[in-house]
């Protein structure tokens, strides 16, 4: 195999995305841990009973990050390798996978990512990475090309609670408290990779409205500009986002997906990414 991706979990990709492709595809799990439970981060796990056994008063829980090896035995099952994680100021993701790359013979044909965010942003990377690639640029210049793809992806979000994300040090406590306000729908956003708070909506009626018209200025007419929207138990609210992005941006390439269990593990229930 010439060109393989590898991804972590906290992608929300499906293991056979890109089946059928002449570009190998793999994934690398992240842990959750909740009281003496672990969950690998996997296709299986139980993200029903991960959320279920989260509300057991004063349990601690806690992610974990896969190993450099975990990174390194992928990297002989193709010539070149690109590697892309969840933004390095939330994980230590990138280190593992930069400190295996550096470990590995052929360093020089491996390249790996920081996505700068998480969940459909890795997809969206992926998606121009295949691109790319089926373009027959040699690897410098997609080097070159996915890091400024990368920089013109947008993350926001919105959540009902962020309690995994305070007591995890993903997010002050004061941003936090500011969030948990039952009266202020906070929409957030990745700067640089960390997570800001940009705009504090009063109640939820107009929470989608006011998020597809802050997407609507990001995308500055682009009707075609692929957006993905993941979601942990929120399907319905996502449909909602989704109408709103179609009547308020006249978007016309927008996907739904659900969200793995890491990314559910901080998002909660009723969570909502949009990335583009």
């Amino acid at each position: 195999m010439k060109y393989q991706i590898i991804v972590d979990s906290c992608s929300d990709i499906d293991a056979d995305y890109l089946d059928g492709s002449e570009i190998g595809l793999r994934i690398v799990p992240l842990k959750i841990n909740v009281g003496d439970k672990e969950y690998v981060d996997e296709q299986g796990v139980d993200i029903e009973e991960m959320l279920k056994n989260l509300k057991t008063p004063k349990i601690k829980s806690s992610s974990a990050c896969p190993a450099p090896e975990s990174f390194l035995k992928e990297f002989d099952k193709a010539e070149y390798t690109f590697v892309v994680t969840i933004t390095q100021k939330l994980s230590g993701c990138y280190n593992s996978a930069m400190l295996a790359k550096n470990e590995y013979k052929s360093s020089s044909h491996v390249h790996v990512i920081d996505s700068m965010a998480v969940s459909g942003t890795e997809i969206l990377i992926v998606d121009k990475l295949v691109e790319l690639i089926n373009s027959k640029l040699d690897f410098e210049t997609i080097v070159s090309e996915i890091e400024k793809f990368r920089d013109n992806c947008t993350l926001f979000f919105v959540l009902q609670k962020f309690d995994n994300l305070v007591n995890n040090g993903r997010m002050s406590k004061i941003a936090g408290l500011i969030a948990s306000t039952i009266s202020l729908k906070p929409i957030c956003k990745a700067v640089d990779g960390e997570i800001k708070i940009i705009k504090k909506i009063i109640g939820s009626k107009q929470l989608f409205p006011k998020l597809a018209m802050m997407i609507k200025d990001v995308l500055k007419g682009d009707k075609e500009r692929k957006i993905i929207i993941s979601h942990c138990n929120g399907e319905k609210e996502a449909e909602e986002l989704k109408i709103n992005l179609e009547k308020i941006c006249d978007a016309k390439n927008i996907k739904i997906i659900p969200m793995k269990a890491l990314t559910s593990y901080y998002a909660l229930e009723k969570g909502i990414i949009v990335c583009f």
